[in-house]
């Protein structure tokens, strides 16, 4: 079992960039695939971003791509998202989680993930 939290966020003005961390708890963490998912008001929980268990690969929904990067460190059980240019439709609260069963062909659905953080609000203003 995983414990997450996340951290990072705030209030930005448009254009602006955040950096979301993720800290994981255990000795496991280089075995899960982490993802970052985000939830606006209304709205069901959307993928964002995820990064397989070496760091080697990512993955990124359309609407971030070239905006957003995420990275992990497995020696320090942390995973980041770095978040440029942000607009007002990125408000949202980010949620980072973990999967041991998500791969490079099936990591969207939040069902991949079975560990979650607490989440943490990022507010654009325009």
């Amino acid at each position: 079992q995983v414990q997450l939290v996340e951290s990072g966020g705030g209030l930005v003005q448009a254009g602006g960039s955040l950096r979301l961390s993720c800290a994981a708890s255990g000795r496991t963490f280089s075995q899960y695939v982490m993802g970052w998912f985000r939830q606006a008001p209304g709205k069901e929980r959307e993928f964002v971003a995820t990064v397989m268990r070496s760091g080697d690969m990512t993955y990124y929904a359309d609407s971030v791509k070239g905006r957003f990067t995420t990275s992990r460190d497995n020696a320090k059980n942390t995973v980041y998202l770095q978040m440029n240019n942000l607009q007002a439709e990125d408000t949202a609260v980010y949620y980072c989680a973990a999967s041991r069963i998500a791969s490079s062909w099936n990591y969207i659905a939040p069902s991949q993930y079975a560990y979650w953080g607490q989440g943490t609000q990022v507010t654009v203003s325009s």
